[in-house]
C-alpha cells in the first residue's frame, strides 16, 4: 500500500540532541501501531524508549504517556508522530508541552514539521498555539457571562435543568452500572460523560 505525502515525508530528528523518548497511541478501534513505530525508530527513537497506548483521544488514562514523561529527562526530546496522538485537547497539548519546557524538555511532532521547540520557529510556532488557547478560553468566559447577565435580564436564574429519569442515556448508564460487567471508566467513555454526571445519574 502506499502511503501518503504526509504519512511518509516526516521531519527527520537530529540525533545529537539528548535521548530521544518517543510515544505512540492508537484508538482501541485502530489497533495498527506499526507506522508510528516505524517513524519513530526511523527519527532515531529507541524502541526500549518508545512508549505505547491503545486509547482514545479522549481518555485521561495513559500509563504510556505517563512512562513518556516520567523517563524525559532535562536535555533531551519528546517525539510523537503526530500531534493528535499526545493532547486530548489544544489545552491539553498545549500545558503537556509547557511543562515539558519548563523542565528544559524538547518536543517534536514528525508529521508537523514546524512543531519542534528545539528551534527558535518551533518555539515561535508554539506561542502562537498557546496564545490561541488563552484567546478561546477568554471568549468562552466572555460567551458565558454576557449569557448569564442576558438571561438574569429576563428574569432566568440558571443553574442546571432537572433531570430527566426515563431519558435514555440516565436509564443505559444505571442499566450498566447495575450489571457490574463494566468499569466506571469505561461506562463514562461509552457515553461520552464525566465521572461526576455518572454519578450524579446514579
Amino acid at each position: 500500500m502506499t502511503r501518503s505525502v504526509n504519512e511518509t515525508s516526516v521531519a527527520k530528528v537530529d540525533k545529537s540532541v539528548g535521548r530521544l523518548i518517543g510515544y505512540a497511541r492508537v484508538s482501541p478501534a485502530e489497533q495498527e501501531l506499526h507506522m508510528q513505530l516505524d517513524a519513530l525508530r526511523d527519527a532515531g527513537c529507541d524502541e526500549r524508549l518508545t512508549f505505547v497506548d491503545k486509547a482514545s483521544g479522549v481518555k485521561s488514562d495513559r500509563p504510556g504517556l505517563e512512562q513518556a514523561l516520567d523517563t524525559v529527562a532535562k536535555g533531551e526530546t519528546l517525539v510523537v508522530w503526530r500531534l493528535d496522538r499526545l493532547g486530548r485537547s489544544m489545552q491539553h497539548l498545549v500545558t503537556v508541552i509547557q511543562e515539558l519546557n519548563e523542565r528544559g524538555v524538547g518536543f517534536r511532532s514528525l508529521c508537523d514539521g514546524v512543531i519542534d521547540t528545539t528551534t527558535a520557529s518551533g518555539q515561535l510556532i508554539f506561542g502562537i498555539f498557546a496564545a490561541l488557547v488563552l484567546f478561546e478560553r477568554a471568549l468562552i468566559v466572555e460567551r458565558t457571562n454576557a449569557g448569564l447577565a442576558a438571561a438574569r435580564a429576563r428574569g432566568r436564574l440558571g443553574g442546571r435543568p432537572k433531570l430527566n429519569p426515563r431519558d435514555p442515556k440516565i436509564l443505559t448508564a444505571k442499566a450498566l452500572h447495575a450489571d457490574q460487567t463494566m468499569a466506571i471508566p469505561d461506562i463514562c467513555n461509552m457515553l461520552s460523560i464525566s465521572k461526576t454526571t455518572l454519578y450524579r445519574w446514579l
